[in-house]
């Protein structure tokens, strides 16, 4: 195993790792070249978690992503049929995206790129910013060599982030707001070279060439970031937020919601993947300080998904109804409380601790997350089977869950700590400790 495929190993989750050997091992069946890029390989090298998982192939992405789902426990929730991309949702909440190796030509700014298959130094070196433009090759023949041609490391380790080449924001102008986002999320400088080229695209006014979808793109992956309402309020300062609503900025920005968002999120399990909505969570924050109007102008500008709509709608009455389960229901065991949280979504607990004004509820969600929760990973996989139950199958799922409730209920063993025997009196002509200073 080179360094580097230790060290993508040492930074991935459970579910992360499955993932990835899932997708790997289809490629190779396939006999398909698969690169770990993008997002991942920035965050890995940087010393960041990784949040999503990002591979390029080398020939037909989207039509290998479609039999994927098709044969293991993945759904595609978004494809590109211009770029021959998708997006897929496994267990657990990972995502993981899937491209094709490709070069990208525009007419005029912001203008749909014609799109050509490539090899992945020619893919590496059309991409955004050199931090972006770095890969690993996960194929058997090469598995573990690092790919670097815009010398990505050198502007990781010095903080910096620099435009791949010199026309990158000029050719798709969204990717202002990338520069921005990615600008807050890592705290990065931006070097001068790229600071002109900003400039030079603000000045000809070129941000207006950025589409719907495209916005919406960038709202989303906002939505993602822990620094959430930080990247909204650097967009403000540059003047960049009319974009997504011409109302949307001062007051009418809810930065304190999403100040309470991020300290919610500060208490979500270390390590453990909780599936959550976070474009929906966002969503309802973003709106809550808007009118009925101005809600529809957004949406209307930046063409959000209705489902995703819908999901931001319903969560204030689906905290509700259960923040009241949780503030009435006789809970008498960890165990009691562990089967009713485990079913609520995760961006519900955290509207929950957002929101709720109850001392009760908000203790009750905290316990879950933070003690019964991580106990209940304790039971592992191995331990069920143990116990003769195969995975997947009814008694496995019953059982894995008898032995949760019996962690959970638990009574923690008493340690005895054996005291001292008592210091014998002081003797004749000798004094005590105190008085002997």
């Amino acid at each position: 195993m080179s360094d580097y495929m230790f060290m993508l190993d040492s930074h991935l989750s459970g579910e992360q790792s499955k993932a990835l050997g899932e997708i790997r091992q289809a490629a190779e069946q396939a006999n398909l070249n698969l690169f770990l890029t993008g997002g991942a390989m920035r965050d890995m090298m940087g010393g960041f978690p990784i949040r999503d998982l990002d591979f390029t192939i080398e020939g037909p992405a989207l039509k290998f992503a479609k039999g994927f789902a098709q044969t293991h426990a993945a759904e595609i929730v978004e494809t590109d049929e211009n770029r021959r991309c998708a997006e897929l949702r496994f267990g657990g909440g990972v995502t993981a995206s899937v491209s094709m190796a490709r070069q990208e030509k525009y007419a005029k700014p912001g203008a749909k790129p014609q799109v050509q298959a490539a090899t992945i130094h020619e893919d590496l070196r059309g991409r955004d910013f050199t931090v972006n433009a770095i890969a690993l090759s996960l194929g058997k023949a090469s598995r573990g060599l690092l790919l670097d041609p815009t010398n990505g490391l050198g502007d990781l380790s010095r903080k910096e982030l620099r435009a791949v080449g010199n026309y990158t924001l000029y050719d798709d102008p969204a990717r202002v707001l990338r520069m921005i986002r990615l600008r807050v999320r890592l705290g990065f400088t931006v070097v001068e070279r790229t600071l002109s080229q900003y400039r030079n695209v603000r000045e000809a006014k070129l941000e207006s060439k950025i589409s719907g979808a495209a916005l919406e793109h960038e709202l989303r992956q906002i939505a993602l970031d822990p620094l959430a309402g930080e990247i909204l309020r650097a967009l403000e300062e540059e003047n960049l937020l009319y974009l997504i609503s011409p109302v949307l900025g001062g007051p009418k920005l809810n930065l304190p919601g999403f100040q309470k968002l991020q300290k919610a999120r500060q208490s979500l399990p270390f390590g453990i993947p909780i599936a959550v909505h976070w474009y929906a969570l966002f969503l309802a924050v973003l709106f809550e300080k808007l009118s009925a109007r101005e809600r529809a102008q957004l949406i209307s500008a930046v063409a959000i998904p209705k489902a995703d709509l819908e999901a931001a709608a319903k969560l204030e009455s689906r905290t509700a109804r259960v923040e009241k389960e949780l503030a009435t229901a006789k809970l008498q065991r960890p165990s009691a409380l562990y089967a009713l949280l485990s079913k609520v979504p995760g961006e519900i607990l955290l509207s929950l601790l957002m929101r709720s004004g109850q001392r009760l509820v908000l203790d009750r969600t905290r316990n879950y997350l933070q003690k019964y929760l991580p106990t209940a990973q304790e039971i592992t996989e191995k331990d069920v089977i143990e116990k003769g139950a195969q995975p997947g199958t009814p008694k496995f799922a019953k059982l894995q869950q008898q032995m949760i409730a019996a962690r959970l209920d638990a009574r923690p063993k008493k340690v005895v700590v054996e005291e001292p025997p008592p210091a014998p009196p002081p003797g004749p002509g000798r004094r005590s400790a105190t008085f002997g200073r």
